[in-house]
Order: C-alpha cells, then sequence, then structure tokens
C-alpha cells in the first residue's frame, strides 16, 4: 500500500515519520529547506520521552516523480490546497483516495449528506471547484487531525502532544479503504478510529478553531488568556453559540456543552494559535476555512451570525493590513 504526504510540513512531517519508522511504503510532497534537509539527512522525529530517531525517507517537491498511490494524504492549509489539485494528478490512479486531513470546514461536506443542501459546494473552502471537480468527492475520505507537531529546523519535527487520525467516510460508512488506512495507522502506533459520524467530531474541533484563532491574532493573546478574560471569553462563547446553531440544523450533535469546551482551551495553557502564529511568521492566515466558511453556512441555513461576522470583519482588515489575506 503506497501512502504519499502532500504537504509535509509539521503534522505531514511528523505522520510520515511514524509510517515510514512502521516500515510502510510512505512519500513526502514538500519543498524548501525542509525539502532538502530531508533529502540530504533523512527525516528526524523528536517525541517526548524518546530519543530522536532519524528515517531515510521518499521526498520530493514534483509529485511525478512518486507515481500513482493508494492514499494520498492533504496535510496543507486549507486556502493551498485548490491551487495544488493539478500537481496532485500524478498520484491519483483510477482506486486513488485522496484522505483530507485539512482544518476547517471540508468542501466535499455536503457530499453524502442527503437532504435538501445535498452537493451543495463551498465558495470559501473550494473557490472555482477545484476541488470537486479535481479531485472528485467520491475519492475523498474524511479525516480530523489531533496531534499538535512543529518542525524545530529544516528536516526536523517537534511532536508535541497528541496521536489521533479519526477517519470517516462522507455517508458514514465502514468502507474497506477506511478500515485498510486505520489499520496501516494503527501499525505505525498511530490512532485510527473510522467514525460513522466524522462531521461531528469536524464541529467539535472547529468550535474551538473558528473562535480562538481570530481572537488570539486580534489580541495577541494565548489560550488560556482568551478563554478566561471575561470580555473575549463572552465573544468566543457567542461565536461559538452561533455555530453550533448552524450545526444542529445540518444534524450535528455535540458531545459536550460550550462552555466544557472553553475551559477545555484554557486548560492548554499559553498557546499561540496557528493563526497567531501565521500572522507572527508572515504567513497567510487560515480565514476563509476556519470563520468564513461557518458564515458561509449560516448563509445556507438561514442562520444570524452576528458575532462572528464582526469578528470576521476585524481579522480580515487586520491580515490584509499585513499583506497576508487577499
Amino acid at each position: 500500500m503506497k501512502v504519499c504526504i502532500f504537504g509535509a510540513g509539521a503534522i505531514g512531517g511528523y505522520l510520515g515519520a511514524k509510517l515510514a519508522l512502521a516500515g510502510a511504503d510512505v512519500s513526502l510532497v514538500a519543498r524548501g529547506p525542509h525539502l532538502a534537509a530531508m533529502q540530504d539527512k533523512g527525516l528526524t522525529l523528536l517525541e517526548h520521552g524518546a530519543d530522536p530517531v532519524t528515517v531515510p525517507i521518499t521526498a520530493s517537491d514534483d509529485p511525478e516523480k512518486l507515481g500513482p498511490q493508494d492514499y494520498v494524504v492533504m496535510t496543507l492549509k486549507a486556502h493551498s490546497v485548490p491551487p495544488v489539485v493539478p500537481l496532485m494528478k500524478p498520484l491519483l490512479g483510477p482506486d486513488s483516495t485522496v484522505v483530507s486531513g485539512v482544518n476547517g470546514v471540508p468542501w466535499w461536506y455536503f457530499h453524502k449528506i442527503g437532504g435538501p443542501l445535498e452537493g451543495t459546494r463551498l465558495t470559501s473552502v473550494d473557490p472555482g471547484n477545484a476541488q470537486w471537480d479535481g479531485i472528485g468527492p467520491d475519492n475523498v475520505l474524511g479525516c480530523v487531525v489531533y496531534p499538535a507537531a512543529e518542525v524545530s529546523e529544516p528536516g526536523t519535527v517537534r511532536h508535541i502532544e497528541g496521536n489521533r487520525f479519526s477517519l470517516g467516510e462522507p455517508d458514514g460508512s465502514k468502507s474497506d479503504r477506511a478500515v485498510a488506512l486505520s489499520q496501516l495507522l494503527t501499525n505505525a502506533g498511530l490512532k485510527a478510529p473510522v467514525r460513522p459520524k466524522l462531521r461531528d467530531e469536524i464541529w467539535v474541533k472547529l468550535w474551538g478553531n473558528l473562535s480562538f484563532n481570530p481572537i488570539s491574532a486580534l489580541t495577541d493573546s494565548t489560550l488560556d488568556v482568551l478563554c478566561t478574560d471575561p470580555g473575549t471569553r463572552a465573544v468566543a462563547r457567542a461565536m461559538m453559540v452561533e455555530a453550533q446553531t448552524i450545526a444542529e440544523i445540518l444534524g450535528v450533535k455535540f458531545p459536550i456543552d460550550v462552555d466544557r469546551r472553553l475551559d477545555g482551551g484554557a486548560a492548554v495553557g499559553s498557546h499561540r494559535t496557528s493563526m497567531l502564529q501565521d500572522l507572527d511568521a508572515g504567513r497567510p492566515m487560515e480565514i476563509d476555512a476556519l470563520v468564513g466558511s461557518v458564515k458561509e453556512l449560516g448563509m445556507l441555513t438561514g442562520t444570524p451570525t452576528p458575532t462572528l461576522d464582526t469578528v470576521l470583519a476585524l481579522v480580515k482588515l487586520r491580515a490584509r493590513s499585513a499583506g497576508l489575506y487577499t
């Protein structure tokens, strides 16, 4: 079984290293100094409580050199995916599965969901239908990514916490391809449950991302601060309640309530969210998939999102002012 990790930065590098250490036939698509270091010296994984380990790995910036794969795991930022769909073509054979390990509302969300919104395409996450038409929703397996990791230096990935990659078919079935990938990941020491209702998990993770990320970018605050300060906690809570209303209209069931989710964010401690890290580093900010998509879903379901709309307008302007959003 051949697996290609497309966008092998921190999370992709962690996943690739774990698979390679387990003897899987894995390759990475990466770029820049990180790619050069992996090609020269291999990929080094730093895990808490374990000695550093370096594994030789196939890595390239040219998918043509890697050929068709059984699974292509996308671990890019959401806004980076549509432009690279044409580059993925050499990796996709007639039976290839694209594993969508991207934050936010996935572009395939309304595929095989049933009901009046069946087949709806989301312009906020898939402008021009690049993924819907270029990959095809029947070829997608959903994935909610929980680990935290960072590229500590080119060619080296430091794992911070978490090892779960929840998998799920758009129609909720326990398909052969989902079970086979789950087993492969499990053999690599990862948790990979196949969920019948992956959309529920998508929303629980998104709940935090849609509120914590933009507020942190606007206030330069870590999670422990923004989730406990009365003002920012109230803003985050209002955004989450608006999002919950939308999700429940779409049939989602939340296993926890809003305040427990906020308390969970505070418990993470002095963590700088990915959006704040991107702002600090001068990287494009993942605004549309995490926040704009929820606004679009609000419009589709006729649900007002006044607090979310306000924060979205502010964070878009903040990103534009920094040259990080168009």
